[in-house]
């Protein structure tokens, strides 16, 4: 087995697997994973498009559902070249320089898709629990300033767990379980102190995600608590569908993430393309899923769509009555 160190000038690589024991069917696959690559990236585009363009949708709501398109756009792109890479041209070799920037933005990304998600649900708590304070705290500025935050969260949190990965040595040429360069699968062919890295990294885990899933489900027992208070039915079902899209939001990416987490770290028999799929679904879902269940639910997402769509539908008949009447 050859052993190399990130510091060496000619680092060896490691090997991405798509889905072991399925090599064969590799171009078949290829087929959906690439149309849901295709629609999660036309999806979160569409959403921040449409939010940008339209003046009525510049409220915090849609700010924060901005935000998680171009989170969920940024991880997107992050996973896409070895991916398709592995699937279509059997680019498995992958440098060591190459798979920890990856990694980088693959949990940076992750991690504020999480932060994310539990801004959103301060959103809908102030909603829903303080509707008339709910303007003048969600101002422009306040939201600015909360992105800004996440974002530095982010920095401060993952750069320890970046650094440590210098003082590791890895064993190469050995085979990851994902198309993808994932902090738990790589660390365990680490040779030289992979304790420091792994504890860090499961701090981090625990501590960012944890941290805002325990403040999403504290938002939730606070606004059921009110819902449950309100006495008319219908004003009951109007704030519940409210959050609707954000409870679908946070079931789909947190409880992949859990799972994989889960067969990483505890169950290391478990089946490699049972932690291949679970990484796909946790990666891809999340992006694919999160703009179509905002624009079936929500009406003025819903309507700004078919807006933009029957705009462009008029510009095309104009264009063509134009050459017409030229001919």
């Amino acid at each position: 087995r050859m052993i190399f160190n990130n510091t060496t000038s000619s680092p060896s690589t490691f090997l991405l697997t798509a889905f072991p024991g399925l090599e064969l069917a590799h171009v078949w696959i290829s087929i959906p994973v690439c149309c849901l690559y295709i629609v999660a990236l036309l999806g979160n585009s569409t959403i921040l498009f449409i939010i940008t363009v339209e003046r009525h949708l510049h409220k915090p709501m849609y700010y924060f559902l901005c935000m998680l398109s171009a989170v969920d756009l940024c991880l997107t792109i992050s996973t896409l070249p070895t991916v398709l890479g592995v699937l279509w041209f059997h680019a498995r070799e992958i440098s060591f320089k190459a798979c920890f920037v990856q990694m980088f933005f693959v949990h940076a990304f992750s991690f504020l898709e999480s932060s994310v998600l539990a801004v959103m649900a301060f959103d809908r708590f102030m909603a829903i629990c303080n509707p008339l304070k709910y303007a003048t705290v969600l101002k422009d500025k306040v939201i600015l300033g909360i992105g800004l935050a996440i974002c530095i969260r982010q920095i401060l949190f993952i750069v320890p767990v970046v650094l440590s990965l210098k003082s590791v040595s890895f064993q190469g040429g050995q085979e990851l379980s994902h198309p993808f360069c994932y902090h738990p699968d790589i660390i365990r062919y680490a040779i030289s102190n992979p304790w420091i890295s792994s504890f860090l990294g499961l701090f981090l885990q625990l501590y960012l995600t944890g941290t805002d899933l325990l403040f999403i489900l504290f938002s939730y027992f606070l606004i059921i608590r009110t819902v449950l208070s309100i006495v008319a039915p219908k004003k009951q079902q109007k704030a519940l569908n409210i959050c609707v899209c954000h409870i679908c939001a946070v079931t789909v990416f947190y409880l992949p993430m859990i799972s994989l987490s889960f067969t990483h770290r505890l169950l290391s028999s478990t089946p490699r393309v049972i932690c291949s799929i679970l990484a796909n679904v946790y990666l891809l879902f999340p992006p694919v899923l999160n703009p179509i269940i905002y624009s079936l639910k929500t009406k003025k997402i819903r309507q700004a769509m078919l807006q933009l769509l029957r705009s462009k539908s008029s510009r095309s008949r104009n264009t063509r009555d134009l050459r017409r009447s030229w001919d």
